[in-house]
């Protein structure tokens, strides 16, 4: 286990302090785990408090969610652990006025417990307190009572609503019955794929195989209700859904909101992913999503996977949702964009040749010679990705294998002549490959492109086009042999074919010679210290591991050298 703590007993309250010391709306109580909104106006002039809380290890909540707006306080406990009675007190005593106060709880026993006896205290002393218990998590409704499910991450939807109508002056019960009504309208669902570590413990309480998840979890790092077999996101997405969907009594036309939440290590791409299947999906079944919002906003450590949510919403409880905050974590207003995609103008190519054409002698075996090309880069993408995993990216393989299908696609009018042939080549791998190989591809084809056109057959003018194409590189990137790069293999086949376009040799003895100059060019990369590129990074680190660039061009090369 890896983490970024000095010493898991001392964990939370520097936590809380470095959070704190970004937020200047905010305040710790001495001497307690409390986050709450400072300044306050005087206990009289005061509106309804709300607080919320619970264990620590669902950052940013809940002392992200302490602002105007929002709530008054937040009482963390250790990590997945309720905080005392005490602590939820001195929050109490600290942010309640004349009007009363309103605890959200989520429906955990211990969390029950102390601020239950909190609340009750409180009552003790004549202060007005109301809870509201929140119970919003969909998998266990086969399981027990909708009263006794785990209140999770629809919870900060119900913190909005909640500030929002204490903000605008609402009375206790009037702000207590709406965030009933609320609670009573989520449903939340979630899955991981991969557990949490909770620092005093060291390790994950539970594993996964391989191509396994663990579906309807809570948010404190325990399994979920099952275990199912890891799906592409749509399938994932649809199951949630349909579970949410169904506990709600969701029908067609109804209005709600989507609340996407990461749980502590998925990344945002994988969120955003999922938002686009949820958005769809909701689309497909009818409903009107009204808001949607997508983030890492109540987690469980470093737990990868996430959750959806779903609160059915009236013209009321939307307004609640849009009222302004200025609670740090609080997302946004999620507002959907409803023009996701506008239509694009593809840069222009130059226009193939026209069909029926009649293609210059030698055509197909330059076509056969770069469908062998293609076959030998898409066998060696496993091989290509290894090595550019160790001292790159790890795209190399995926990229060159992306450009060999698009010359597999090539049509038969794109191999009437040479130039021609090169020219829709390049227009293939700069639409099919991103990163750094598909411009340095297509630079190298169309400078050869436009060197070939209208030049007589013959070794002679391949050498000359192909030195043309490895100039246009080195330009291009700014590398030289020496720099360990694609051209440490490129420029020795270029002189390759040089010396033997000036000795008269046939084009396949002419190939074969820059085969395996470009074969011993890649293996000097080894030894060479990266000057450009990705692995310049690494510095003496990449030693001993050959240029994947290098390599991947020995490779076409030799496969281009055998099929002449």
């Amino acid at each position: 286990m890896k983490k970024l703590i000095n010493d898991p007993k001392t964990l939370v309250s520097e936590m809380l302090e470095g959070a704190v010391a970004l937020a200047p709306a905010q305040a710790l109580l001495a001497d307690e785990s409390v986050v709450i909104r400072h300044p306050l106006p005087e206990p009289e002039a005061r509106r309804v408090a709300v607080l919320s809380g619970g264990g620590s290890g669902h950052e940013p909540a809940h002392a992200g969610y302490v602002g105007e707006g929002m709530l008054t306080a937040a009482v963390a406990g250790d990590v997945f652990t309720s905080p005392s009675t005490d602590a939820v007190l001195a929050g109490l005593e600290a942010a309640t006025g004349a009007a009363g106060a309103l605890l959200i709880v989520k429906n955990y026993t211990g969390d029950r417990l102390n601020f239950g006896l909190a609340a009750e205290m409180m009552r003790a002393r004549g202060q007005e307190v109301e809870i509201v218990v929140v119970a919003d998590d969909v998998a266990l409704r086969d399981t027990v009572p909708k009263d006794r499910r785990r209140g999770i991450a629809g919870t900060i939807l119900v913190h909005k609503i909640a500030g929002a109508s204490a903000e605008r002056g609402d009375a206790l019960a009037t702000v207590a019955a709406l965030v009933r009504a609320a609670a009573a309208d989520l449903g939340t669902m979630g899955l991981a794929l991969e557990p949490c570590t909770v620092p005093a413990a060291g390790k994950p309480n539970f594993e996964l195989a391989e191509g396994e998840i663990e579906l309807g979890l809570g948010i404190h790092g325990e399994p979920g209700v099952r275990r199912a077999p890891l799906k592409p996101a749509g399938a994932l997405v649809e199951e949630l859904l349909a579970a949410i969907v169904d506990d709600l009594h969701l029908t067609e036309g109804e209005r709600c909101v989507l609340l996407v939440n990461g749980l502590g290590g998925t990344p945002p791409m994988e969120l955003d992913i999922v938002a686009h299947e949820a958005l769809r999906q909701l689309a497909a079944r009818g409903l009107r999503v009204e808001r949607a919002w997508c983030g890492t906003l109540l987690s469980a450590l470093d737990m990868r996977g996430c959750s959806l949510s779903l609160l059915r919403v009236d013209d009321e409880r939307l307004a609640l949702l849009d009222a302004p905050t200025a609670a740090p974590a609080w997302p946004g207003r999620g507002h959907l964009n409803r023009t996701v995609r506008l239509p694009s103008t593809a840069p222009k190519s130059p226009a193939p040749a026209a069909a029926g054409q009649e293609a210059r002698p030698g055509m197909d075996r330059m076509r056969r010679a770069v469908l062998a090309a293609a076959s030998a880069l898409e066998a060696a993408e496993g091989a290509l990705t290894d090595l550019d995993a160790r001292a790159g990216d790890g795209d190399l393989g995926a990229s060159l294998a992306r450009g060999a299908a698009a010359l597999r696609a090539l049509p038969d009018a794109a191999w009437t002549s040479p130039d021609g042939a090169l020219q829709a080549m390049a227009d293939a791998l700069r639409r099919a490959i991103a990163g750094s190989s598909g411009p340095f591809y297509a630079t190298g084809l169309m400078r050869a492109a436009r060197h070939l056109a209208d030049a007589p057959a013959g070794s002679g003018a391949s050498a000359e086009a192909f030195a043309a194409a490895v100039e246009a590189i080195s330009e291009l990137g700014g590398a030289r042999p020496g720099d360990r790069t694609m051209l440490d293999a490129l420029q020795p086949a270029a002189d390759a074919l040089r010396r033997a376009a000036e000795a008269n040799r046939t084009p396949a003895e002419a190939w074969a010679d820059a085969a395996r100059a470009a074969e011993e060019g890649a293996a000097r990369t080894e030894a060479m210290s990266p000057r450009l590129g990705r692995a310049s990074y690494l510095g003496a680190r990449a030693l001993g591991i050959p240029d994947g660039g290098a390599v991947a061009v020995s490779i076409w090369l030799k496969a281009v050298a055998g099929a002449l």
